[in-house]
């Protein structure tokens, strides 16, 4: 089986919320990514509602032809919301109101006991759970130990080392807690700051089945057009 592409449109929905109108429709990026080659749609719904709307994850579950995967906190209120919304897959994610983005891994070891809960509410209702960690080890046994069907590995420390040309340390990371997880039966996504350009060693690391990319697509759209933006991309991990 091919590599996937889940393009993330939060930030399709960030320019909406600039002038907190209509437009541009989070819904019609996601039809016009599917088009062009993406194998599912990514939105994180934040506490504060600043980009997606809950709106925007009715609309999306009803037009989204591929696969809806939902980021989101592992609170009361937003496994509430997934549960009810029934995505594809939600993605576990630590959030904090005074980020820009965020800012690493989900610590796994530190909320075993929560985490335990909430993964099997999220599996009840029929859900993917994925837990979106740094590439360490002892986190991917973690995301085992609750009963996590896949991990999403940060991959934000591989791509700030990329800048710099220094980054085989942490394409090490990456590999290893590929392979960890893989040989625990484990999904492997990845995401967080890959691009066109940081992506391509990251592609060859067999047990990575999918990648999640938003801002890149978003901010190369500006000049390519959405549609370009998504395809290539998914044209190099499909190719992959």
């Amino acid at each position: 089986m091919g590599k996937r592409l889940g393009v993330n449109i939060d930030h399709v929905a960030t320019l909406r919320q600039a002038r907190r109108g209509r437009e541009p429709e989070p819904a019609a990026a996601a039809a016009v990514a599917e088009l062009a080659g993406a194998d599912g749609i990514t939105v994180h719904l934040r506490e504060d509602r600043r980009h997606i709307q809950d709106r925007d994850l009715e609309v999306l579950k009803a037009i989204v032809a591929t696969r809806v995967n939902l980021e989101m906190a592992a609170t009361e209120e937003m496994t509430r919301i997934a549960c009810g919304l029934r995505p594809h897959s939600a993605t576990l994610v630590p959030e904090k109101r005074e980020e820009i983005t965020t800012e690493g891994g989900l610590d796994v070891l530190g909320r075993r006991e929560s985490l335990l809960r909430t993964v099997a509410r999220l599996k009840e209702a029929g859900i993917l759970v994925s837990l979106f960690i740094d590439p360490e080890l002892a986190q991917v046994r973690a995301a085992r130990q609750v009963g996590a069907d896949a991990i999403e590995i940060h991959t934000g420390s591989y791509c700030e080392a990329f800048r710099s040309g220094k980054y085989l340390a942490e394409l090490d990371k990456i590999r290893a807690a590929a392979t960890y997880a893989s040989s625990l039966k484990m999904h492997v996504f990845a995401g967080h700051g890959l691009d066109v350009r940081n992506i391509v060693p990251v592609l060859a690391i067999g047990e990575i089945e999918e990648f999640n990319i938003g801002h890149s697509i978003v901010a190369r759209a500006v000049f390519l057009g959405f549609a370009a933006a998504v395809k290539e991309l998914a044209d190099l991990i499909h190719g992959a």
